[in-house]
């Protein structure tokens, strides 16, 4: 080993696997609470003792079929990645896939972030998502995060009750040592808050190191690992945690990725402890319904610190404190959103003292994620180096980082733009160069004309085919109407008679044929409407002109004005609303003649 790299088991405690830090007022918290909990008696309780003394509980690395339920993981559930810690505790993980494949990846993980109607720190932009681990099948890879927030019940078992309570500003875990039965089971489960941003670092660090003691391999088993190097514990980056909360791959297919919430707002109280549900009180990790991934609480109880520095947008400069995301027991329900952002003051300034301290806020928390080095082998560096040929010849210019804009014409005409005023320069500074550079000018004049041509072709052509998904949309949409007549009318006549049932059949299977059809044609309608308002909006304006200009039929005039509706609503949110776009269609087209 590099004699400049320090062993991560250097500072390894002593005692039976057992970190420093851990005192005995612990040990008299076991003592309280077999006093209350007879043997056997409570399947929640009986956990919290393999809490401090290490009862073999069963730790799996992945369950097919749910583990039983724990303190540390209440809602068991197929998937789980369970880590082992000290003590017995245990931390929970899930795997979370993203797009595309191979390590550069592909057009597939491009992403959007952010929410047009939210704060000013939320503003749309795209980026490219990745794992940090291949997938089983090794065609893909995963993000891996906790399930859970970080509970006070695992920084327990790693750090001790004499480092909660010296960090900790919760008045309430003063009593920790005196709580009995569900109090103190409540209490553990709890998010942990109220200590710092570097009190998080300091307990991800002494996990860390228990974790990787080499007299204990048994505990790297779990661990996902790439080219066979075993992960490490961090906090996630902004750009997991959110692909993570929008619901992750399974929202990307199913088109609601860029929804203001992961589910309909309907259900918020089913999924998140805000202001409404709870007014200002944290609750037990896991008592609300998990996304569609199998996490629990990314919306709402404690906000959730995350790896990077709070920036006003992501990819901007100026650096600030922590970045924060989720919300919380104090945010009002009209608030929730998954593009929610907050900054942490890590080092907050009190005017009244006038110092610097170490912010600790009662509803800020952290969770957990599983990372790794982008390199962790000479051969594994090999095999990046020879995907990246592939990738930087053909993929790279169609991502964020090897474009400006998101529409390749536009990108070359704004690059056009920009070698104008180096030729003024140059021709102000050459005079024996101005009339090379005048005809280099007159070609970019030339160049610049042909895509603006071409932008504008583009653009006419993509609405004209929007246009023609709409059309066909509202004819599918009204004939699903009249079916629907038609099946009422059948089903009145089969309680009459049974020989009405085939006709019933006949009409069922159209309607089910046509809502297929309808499906396709909304997506298509979607996709387009997307595509289309990545272009300035001279050009969707021009296209939609040029339409309306060849006197088209009623039918497809009505489609031009929906169309254009939507593209301005796209435009200012950012966001496809496919369902909401069909109601608008089918209410338009509602008994329409012609």
């Amino acid at each position: 080993m590099n004699s400049s790299v320090a062993p991560i088991h250097a500072a390894k405690a002593g005692g039976a696997g057992q970190p420093r830090g851990v005192a005995m007022p612990v040990a008299g918290i076991l003592r309280d609470l077999r006093r209350v909990v007879p043997g056997g008696a409570c399947r929640w309780l009986f956990p919290i003792v393999a809490l401090f003394v290490g009862l073999g509980w069963p730790v799996t690395p992945l369950h097919a079929e749910p583990p039983p339920a724990t303190v540390y993981n209440p809602k068991p559930a197929a998937g789980d990645l369970v880590l082992p810690m000290p003590e017995g505790a245990e931390m929970v993980f899930r795997r979370a896939r993203v797009p595309g494949s191979g390590f550069w990846g592909d057009p597939e993980r491009v992403i959007q972030l952010g929410d047009a109607s939210g704060g000013i720190f939320e503003g749309l932009q795209r980026t490219q998502i990745s794992g940090s681990f291949p997938a089983a099948d090794g065609e893909g890879w995963e993000i891996v995060l906790a399930k859970y927030e970080l509970t006070k019940g695992q920084y327990l078992a790693v750090m001790g009750l004499d480092a909660l309570l010296e960090t900790s500003g919760d008045p309430e875990d003063r009593n920790l040592a005196g709580l009995r039965g569900r109090a103190l089971r409540d209490a553990l489960m709890q998010p942990l808050t109220f200590v710092s941003h570097q009190d998080i670092e300091v307990f991800i660090r002494r996990y860390n190191h228990w974790l990787f003691d080499p007299e204990h391999p048994e505990r790297l088993e779990s661990l996902p690992t790439v080219d066979g190097v075993p992960g490490f514990l961090r906090l996630p980056t902004e750009e997991e945690w959110e692909f993570v909360a929008r619901g992750g791959l399974p929202a990307l297919e199913a088109g609601t990725f860029d929804d203001r919430l992961p589910f309909p707002a309907r259900e918020l109280n089913e999924h998140a402890w805000h202001l409404g549900n709870a007014r200002h009180q944290l609750r037990p990790v896991g008592l609300r319904a998990a996304n569609r991934l199998g996490f629990h609480d990314l919306h709402g109880n404690a906000q959730e610190m995350t790896a990077g520095l709070f920036r006003p947008e992501i990819w901007q400069g100026k650096p600030g404190g922590v970045a924060v995301r989720g919300g919380s027991v104090s945010t009002p329900a009209a608030d929730m959103r998954t593009a929610l952002r907050a900054e942490l003051d890590a080092y907050a300034w009190d005017p009244d003292r006038q110092r610097v301290q170490e912010r600790r806020s009662f509803n800020t928390g952290a969770r957990l994620a599983i990372g790794a080095n982008v390199v962790v082998s000479s051969s594994q560096r090999a095999e990046i180096e020879r995907e990246y040929e592939d990738y930087r010849a053909d993929i790279r210019r169609t991502m964020p980082v090897g474009r400006t804009l998101d529409n390749l014409v536009a990108q070359a005409s704004v690059q056009l733009g920009t070698v104008e005023p180096i030729l003024a320069r140059l021709m102000d500074q050459n005079a024996d160069l101005r009339e090379p550079l005048t005809a280099v000018q007159e070609y970019m004049d030339r160049a610049r004309e042909r895509l603006e041509l071409a932008q504008r072709e583009s653009a006419r052509s993509l609405a004209q085919d929007a246009a023609r998904n709409g059309v066909n949309l509202s004819v599918y949409l009204s004939r699903l109407e009249r079916l629907e007549r038609t099946l009422d009318s059948a089903r009145q006549l089969l309680e009459i008679s049974s020989r009405y049932q085939e006709q019933v059949a006949a009409v069922e299977s159209s309607m089910r044929d046509l809502e297929t059809a309808v499906g396709e044609q909304l997506q298509g309608y979607r996709d387009r409407v997307a595509r289309l308002g990545d272009y300035e909006i001279v050009y969707i304006e021009q296209a939609l002109e040029t339409l309306r200009a060849a006197e088209p039929p009623p039918r497809e005039r009505a489609v031009l004005e929906l169309l254009g509706q939507h593209l301005e609503e796209y435009a200012e949110q950012r966001r496809a609303e496919p369902e909401r776009w069909r109601e608008a269609f089918r209410e338009r087209f509602a008994g329409f003649e012609g």
